[in-house]
């Protein structure tokens, strides 16, 4: 009897500690793989695959975790930096700066970019206390429709990246063969198990960014961020600013956009423009908060957990549920998924706060 009232006691601490939603998805996605092995497609390559995704999507979803420390939530003005980021690898790209030195030009470039976004972003959303989610989403969308123009006046005259009609305006997509394409994801990368390739330069990189930050909320201005999230007038009492503390956060998370972008595109092979920086929030700020985030707390586990679970779903689920159903719909569970967990999030928030 008193080993019973044990396994109940501790699936009761499980199910407290994991969201059942979360937990639905993570069945979901087991059982996923056990449905792969019952068809022609391969394990390993479905590994392999996830491994990318994880590595060329960790960094957008870090971006997502200064904002949420601060307090100001979940930040879905990610195209703010992005456009950063892509303004980075088309200087690049102009200049013709190719290899690893390409890569890591075109992310110091975004870096210097992103630090003035960043401080405009971070101004403009202290103008508006209380109602920043909202407000980041008309800020992204506004940035994106404002870059669309610009992106046909800038003067780029690369004859890889303009119309070949007119020699003016960039394309929807360049490639970049030839530049940075792929320069994380083949370095050391080594093959095991057959077709499981592990992609070792990429998943460092994301795993150096995670270090990165977690060492700044261990420093002064770190700490700072997170005492105003968890109790401003605490926070004021001890001599913070809460102003900067913000500040510094909106900042951060406008060059982890940034970087994020350019660490997606070289994995990708391409530099999309136009209105592709739009489709990139919505699935960094859903992983998070798979990972176990809200809209208040989250840390670098909740990211790493969220990114594995949330890509891998993804990558899984294309293949597997293409060969038991007829037609894909994968969009459509991608979009249940990550559309599902931010407004589960949302309704979360009243009873954390209590």
């Amino acid at each position: 009897m008193g080993e019973t009232m044990d396994i109940k006691s501790l699936v009761t601490q499980i199910f407290r500690k994991v969201d059942i939603p979360i937990l639905v998805i993570i069945l979901f996605l087991l059982s996923l793989f056990v449905l792969a092995a019952f068809t022609t497609i391969s394990i390993p390559g479905l590994i392999s695959d996830s491994l990318v995704r994880i590595g060329m999507n960790g960094v957008l979803v870090l971006a997502m975790l200064p904002t949420i420390r601060a307090g100001i939530g979940p930040n879905f003005g990610l195209p703010v930096g992005i456009i950063g980021g892509l303004l980075g690898m088309l200087i690049v790209m102009e200049n013709q700066i190719m290899g690893p030195i390409g890569f890591f030009v075109a992310v110091v470039i975004s870096i210097g970019f992103n630090l003035i976004f960043g401080w405009i972003y971070a101004w403009l959303l202290d103008k508006v206390r209380g109602q920043e989610m909202m407000v980041e989403t008309y800020v992204g969308y506004s940035i994106v429709a404002f870059m669309s123009i610009m992106w046909l006046v800038l003067p780029f005259r690369n004859p890889e990246m303009v119309w070949a009609i007119g020699g003016v305006g960039l394309r929807y997509t360049l490639t970049l063969q030839g530049y940075f394409d792929k320069v994380l994801n083949n370095f050391l990368r080594f093959r095991i198990f057959g077709d499981l390739y592990f992609p070792t330069g990429l998943i460092l990189f994301f795993a150096l960014m995670c270090f990165i930050v977690y060492l700044f909320f261990k420093t002064r201005a770190g700490l700072s961020i997170d005492l105003v999230g968890q109790n401003e007038m605490y926070a004021i009492s001890s001599g913070i600013k809460p102003r900067a503390a913000r500040r510094n956060a909106v900042i951060l998370s406008t060059v982890l956009a940034g970087i994020g972008i350019i660490v997606y595109a070289q994995s990708y092979g391409f530099v999309q423009l136009y209105q592709a920086p739009l489709f990139m929030t919505f699935p960094a700020v859903a992983s998070i908060l798979i990972g176990g985030a809200s809209i208040r707390r989250a840390t670098i586990t909740n990211v790493v957990m969220g990114t594995v679970i949330f890509q891998t779903l993804l990558t899984v689920a294309l293949p597997v549920l293409s060969q038991v159903t007829r037609g894909d719909i994968t969009e459509v569970m991608r979009l249940i998924v990550s559309n599902g967990m931010i407004l589960y999030a949302l309704t979360r928030a009243p009873k954390e706060a209590n």
